[in-house]
């Protein structure tokens, strides 16, 4: 049988974060630490025009995008991009000098489930309204899915491999978790890997509304999303981007980075079974973390904490529960969900979960699940709640499911003590 390439191990050295609960790191997991909800009336665009029980979201809050990108950038990106870009470029600020690296093996991994939503529907309002000499001439770069990894690598300067992942709601661990196989490899030796989405627009809300995947709690938005409680109705639409900076481990080392932890172990698998429902009993999910903390050379036993897609649906979030009986057993593990802060930010959220989890690998807790008011008799699982648990340092699984079946999960340890 012949061997594959020798497994290299993979530092985490910058995080960068622009999400709901806070355009910098600290503000941002102060908000995730306090279970501090964020959802509120929508400002982005006038609401009037969808349904009253869909006016409400978690926005991300105004920052000068001056650091990122002149005027005339700008105006030429959509804002998943502005979102992406910047919390990428944060990511890399905060992993300090890199050295002495060579641009060609040094690449980008984002995840972006729907691209440049906004500016589409914006220029197609002006095809409709104006003509078509009006429409902007920068639409298709505006609207690409993969502008943001792209416009990444320009800015660096690196010129490795430079990639988009697809896949929905899983595509931010996607991000990160293919942006570590490549330096895992030998492939690269430094990755910027997380995911954007910006897709909180009339036609993506009116969707998701009709579909039934949104809370139609207008009249008390910030309670809305409501991860693993029995009242959860659905989820709250949000937008923002998280980063990571991967690197070859020693080349971290010999750098003096200050290292947040590393990645252990990922997988992913799809469940093969329907568009928009999971399969049921959460099957496809349990094996991908299965294989995840196989891929890890560690035990159920071993992992400290969960950090759950936990979207507050009532049909994901039981398949998840459902997942992690089967994985870790009845009520056997500390699980956590973002998203009662944050709201849901498709190929965003894993990867801004990410983040969060080193950060709580950092402080030695594990960060409550705003909204969960009680516990759904029907889902046997420990949902940390009411206020952040401090944990014994130990490996973390983050899960990311996604419509088309898509799973992910990947598997995070806290660095050397």
């Amino acid at each position: 049988m012949t061997e594959g390439p020798p497994r290299r191990r993979v530092a985490v050295t910058g995080l960068g974060v622009k999400a709901p609960a806070g355009t910098d790191l600290e503000a941002y997991w102060k908000a995730v630490r306090d279970g501090t909800p964020t959802a509120g009336p929508i400002r982005r665009f006038d609401p009037e025009i969808l349904p009253e029980q869909f006016r409400f979201a978690c926005e991300v809050p105004e920052f000068d995008l001056g650091p990122y990108f002149d005027f005339k950038e700008a105006r030429h990106a959509d804002r998943a991009a502005h979102l992406g870009v910047a919390a990428a470029l944060d990511a890399v600020a905060d992993a300090g000098d890199l050295g002495a690296v060579d641009p060609a093996r040094c690449g980008v991994y984002a995840g972006c489930g729907v691209g440049g939503l906004m500016s589409m529907e914006e220029q197609n309002q002006i095809l409709h309204n104006r003509g078509a000499s009006r429409v902007s001439p920068y639409l298709v770069p505006m609207m690409m899915a993969n502008a943001t990894p792209a416009t990444i690598g320009m800015k660096l300067g690196w010129s490795g491999p430079n990639l988009c992942v697809a896949t929905a709601c899983a595509a931010g661990t996607h991000g990160v978790g293919e942006a570590y196989m490549l330096v895992r490899y030998g492939l690269a030796d430094v990755m910027v890997g997380g995911g954007t989405e910006a897709c909180m627009t009339p036609l993506a809300m009116s969707s998701f509304g009709r579909m039934g995947a949104l809370s139609p709690r207008v009249n008390d938005p910030e309670h809305a999303s409501r991860p693993f409680d029995p009242d959860r109705d659905g989820f709250v639409m949000g937008e923002g981007a998280g980063f990571l900076v991967l690197e070859e481990w020693d080349h971290a080392v010999a750098r003096g980075a200050r290292i947040y932890g590393e990645v252990l172990g990922y997988a992913r698998n799809t469940d093969a079974y329907h568009i928009t429902a999971p399969v049921p009993g959460g099957a496809g999910a349990a094996a991908c973390m299965q294989m995840a903390l196989a891929d890890a050379g560690i035990e159920p036993s071993d992992v400290a904490h969960v950090n759950a897609h936990g979207t507050s649906t009532p049909l994901n979030d039981a398949s998840e529960a459902q997942a992690l009986v089967k994985v870790f057993g009845e009520r056997a593990v500390p699980v956590t969900s973002g998203k009662g802060v944050t709201g849901h930010l498709v190929a965003g959220a894993g990867a801004i979960e990410a983040v969060a989890t080193f950060l709580s690998l950092r402080d030695g807790v594990v960060a409550p699940t705003a909204n969960h008011d009680r516990d759904d008799p029907e889902l046997a699982i420990d949902v940390v709640s009411g206020a952040a648990r401090e944990v014994a340092p130990g490996p973390v699984v983050s899960n990311s499911f996604g419509f088309g079946g898509h799973n992910a999960s990947i598997v995070l340890g806290p660095a050397p003590a």
